[in-house]
């Protein structure tokens, strides 16, 4: 090993000499980069090879590089590049197969490596590394793509572009973004020819014998490879997708209306085809005289509305299913929401909007989460009572839904109806139990805001009996603030003393207890030792700051010190597992005053 790491020691001479004598650095500097070399030489070629020391040595050696080229340009020497830098660079490179070749799953690793090369200027190892890496990793569909486009825009070779595209497609056959991705670069070859062509005529240069390929040209390998692809992947999305990137590029006319020949012939039982034609619409040319005033502006924007409008009632006609609802719903509503000061514009949206909920909903194909845009609309226009049945159908719409039970609810709540008390019943009884918090929460809020005190105590009764853990912890806790803030400590601690043995029980019912004795006048030490105890006796084996607490408490005006060291001796008796150790730390912090 020694011998191997002197020879390549050796090996860098001629280049730390030149360094030197061209003055980028200096013999100490040399030096220091000898002996830091050699360290990190052994490291290389020790019995147990560490990937981090691979990464260590690039990054010093990638380090040096960047050292040189900022004091050649101080300097303004840029002679003896094949002298200094190649052979930093050849290294590098050469760990860099070292590492992967070791390392081979390590995709990361990969990458660095070809990043380095496009950085160095050593694009002929680019196609090299991409070719061993995806002998690898032939399963990855983004490493092919990389590849690819590397060749397009590092090597400007299309055909070897092309070729590892066509390569992908051998391992994956079905896979979109290498499609999308060969079909771009497909267009971007034919956009790189007619700029060619285009220079060529300029300069107007005899081309001779040679003539571009019209079809070519015209996208028609593009047209190619999305027959190739539509023929696999039927989905409108995907044809959608392909079309939207041929419209980027400006020759592709032609390819623009077969796809959307295509398109409409073959996927008119997808609804994203009738999103897609119906949102063209929007693209329509306007009357150039109109757009002179924001009123012309507003009425030729509502005349393309229109025309989205009656694309997407052709696909209701056509499609009657939620889906295709729901692309109308969010086209109605995403033009409701956009601002305008002309009110008729924002009238007609608004009109617009609330008929295609009321139809979806009327076919039972409204998703639940326009309801709540319905709601908003209504309440925002005033209209209490269709807001209120609204509210209703949504709940008969999705009686099981916690989501659709709250909005409701919280509507009726706003508009003071009477018979939110009923209704919160008949939630609990459809909801899933285990769901049902949010409810408890809100009618509790409810309760404390709208009924009688012995209400609302009949409220938190009925859920103490819940058999969800959550609920019923929940309910405990309110309870007990709520008797605290409307009845004072006496039926606070009163409700305490009836809960404290019925569980589950949380830390927080405890804890609140303790905050509600220290908020008193002359609070009583006995009562927070008991209420500690209690809580201890729940969560002590594994609530390392309830014990902390505890020894504080004592440690204050009210309590007695001489009471600390039993509670340690038994908080290390119950306490289990890592909040041991986490207690005998902050017990530790806290002797010595630093918590």
């Amino acid at each position: 090993m020694a011998e191997v790491v002197q020879q390549r020691i050796e090996d860098r001479i001629p280049e730390l000499e030149q360094l030197e004598r061209v003055g980028l650095f200096t013999k100490k500097e040399v030096r220091s980069i000898i002996k830091r070399a050699t360290a990190l030489e052994y490291k290389l070629y020790r019995l147990i090879i560490n990937k981090q020391d691979f990464i260590a040595y690039i990054q010093y050696e990638i380090n040096i590089l960047e050292l040189v080229k900022k004091r050649r340009a101080h300097i303004h020497y840029q002679f003896k590049k094949e002298e200094i830098e190649f052979p930093i660079i050849h290294r590098i490179n050469s760990v860099f197969r070292r590492a992967t070749k070791k390392w081979k799953d390590d995709v990361q690793l990969w990458l660095s490596h070809v990043a380095f090369c496009k950085k160095w200027a050593t694009k002929g190892q680019i196609s090299k590394v991409f070719s061993a890496m995806l002998a690898i990793h032939p399963d990855k569909p983004a490493l092919w793509i990389t590849a690819a486009k590397s060749e397009l825009e590092d090597h400007s070779s299309s055909e070897n572009a092309r070729h590892l595209f066509l390569r992908a497609l051998r391992f994956h056959p079905n896979n979109k973004k290498v499609y999308q991705e060969y079909f771009r670069m497909e267009l971007l070859h034919a956009e790189k020819l007619r700029n060619q062509k285009n220079e060529l005529e300029k300069a107007e240069v005899d081309l001779g014998e040679y003539e571009f390929s019209l079809e070519i040209l015209s996208g028609k390998l593009a047209e190619v490879v999305y027959r190739d692809a539509t023929g696999k992947i039927k989905e409108a999305e995907f044809v959608v997708s392909l079309l939207s990137i041929a419209a980027i590029f400006d020759f592709t006319k032609d390819l623009q209306d077969f796809i959307l020949q295509d398109l409409q012939t073959h996927y008119t039982e997808d609804n994203v085809t009738w999103d897609f034609m119906a949102k063209r619409e929007l693209e329509a040319p306007g009357a150039g005289e109109e757009l002179q005033s924001a009123k012309g502006r507003a009425s030729d924007i509502n005349r393309r509305e229109e025309r989205c409008c009656q694309v997407y009632e052709e696909g209701v006609k056509s499609l009657n299913t939620e889906p295709m609802w729901s692309c109308y719903a969010a086209f109605c509503l995403e033009r409701q929401k956009r601002k305008t000061n002309v009110q008729e514009l924002k009238d007609k949206r608004e009109e617009r909007l609330l008929g295609v909920f009321q139809r979806a909903h009327d076919c039972s194909l409204l998703k639940e989460e326009y309801y709540k845009n319905w709601l908003q609309l209504l309440l925002s226009s005033g209209d209490a009572e269709g807001a209120a049945t609204v509210a209703m159908a949504a709940t008969q719409r999705y009686s099981q839904s916690v989501d659709a039970w709250s909005l409701s609810l919280q509507t009726l709540m706003h508009l003071g109806s009477g018979d939110v008390g009923r209704l919160f019943q008949e939630a609990l009884t459809h909801v899933n139990p285990k769901e049902s918090l949010p409810l408890w929460q809100l009618q509790v809020r409810w309760s404390v805001d709208s009924q009688s005190p012995d209400e609302t105590e009949a409220v938190f009764q009925r859920g103490l009996l819940s058999t969800v853990a959550a609920v019923a912890m929940e309910m405990k806790e309110g309870y007990l603030d709520w008797s605290y803030s409307t009845r004072g400590y006496k039926k606070a601690r009163k409700t305490f003393t009836s809960l404290q043995e019925n569980r589950p029980l949380s830390k927080a019912f405890f804890t609140r207890m303790i905050e509600m004795e220290k908020e008193q006048e002359t609070p009583k030490m006995n009562n927070l030792r008991g209420y500690y105890e209690r809580a201890l006796q729940e969560f002590g084996s594994s609530d390392d700051d309830l014990w902390l607490q505890y020894i504080q408490e004592e440690l204050g005006d009210l309590g007695q010190p001489e009471n600390c060291g039993k509670i340690h001796w038994r908080a290390m008796k119950f306490l289990e597992g890592e909040s041991v150790e986490r207690f005998i730390t902050k017990y530790t912090l806290l002797q010595t005053g630093h918590l």
